[in-house]
């Protein structure tokens, strides 16, 4: 086990890789230094979790990434208020593709009708993880176990891709 001494100086010695990354996922140099800075004590927190003979800067870096991603999702969540009569997968339609407007509003309104087909028992827990809630949440909300939300969701996505193959391209 490293002792704290080492274990921080080796946590400088990457402080500009940390800080690239942040920028990276961030592309915004004040939320790439909070994320660097709650990165950091983060990693000083959980200094004891550190096992030597895994990778120290890839261990660093992937707890900036997950810091990053429930970030993002607790934002999202925060954001984000569901009416259940709004055509949800039809809020933002901007894509930047080759397609037109008329085609792209055409094909959300192909896919928004297949998952609107969908039984309601697997829909609701699709939805809520298209909008960014984790397993673990939906099952809590729903009063689900967690293997039945992970199935009903799993299950959504089969049925998705058999009714939207023609938008697949093999």
């Amino acid at each position: 086990m490293h002792n704290a001494i080492s274990f921080q100086k080796e946590l400088l010695g990457i402080e500009d890789k940390m800080m690239n990354l942040a920028l990276l996922l961030t592309s915004n140099k004040e939320d790439a230094q909070d994320l660097f800075q709650e990165t950091t004590l983060k990693v000083l927190d959980n200094q004891e979790k550190f096992i030597n003979n895994v990778n120290f800067k890839g261990w660093v870096l992937t707890v900036m990434r997950n810091i990053f991603i429930n970030n993002y999702h607790r934002l999202i969540r925060t954001y984000t208020l569901i009416d259940q009569d709004t055509d949800i997968y039809n809020l933002d339609n901007n894509l930047q593709s080759g397609m037109t407007e008329a085609d792209s509003a055409i094909d959300l309104q192909e896919i928004t009708k297949a998952i609107k087909s969908l039984n309601k028992e697997i829909r609701t827990p699709f939805s809520m993880y298209i909008s960014g809630y984790k397993y673990n949440e939906i099952a809590e909300r729903l009063n689900l176990q967690l293997g039945t939300v992970k199935s009903r969701i799993f299950t959504a996505r089969q049925e998705l891709q058999k009714e939207l193959k023609d938008f697949y391209s093999y």
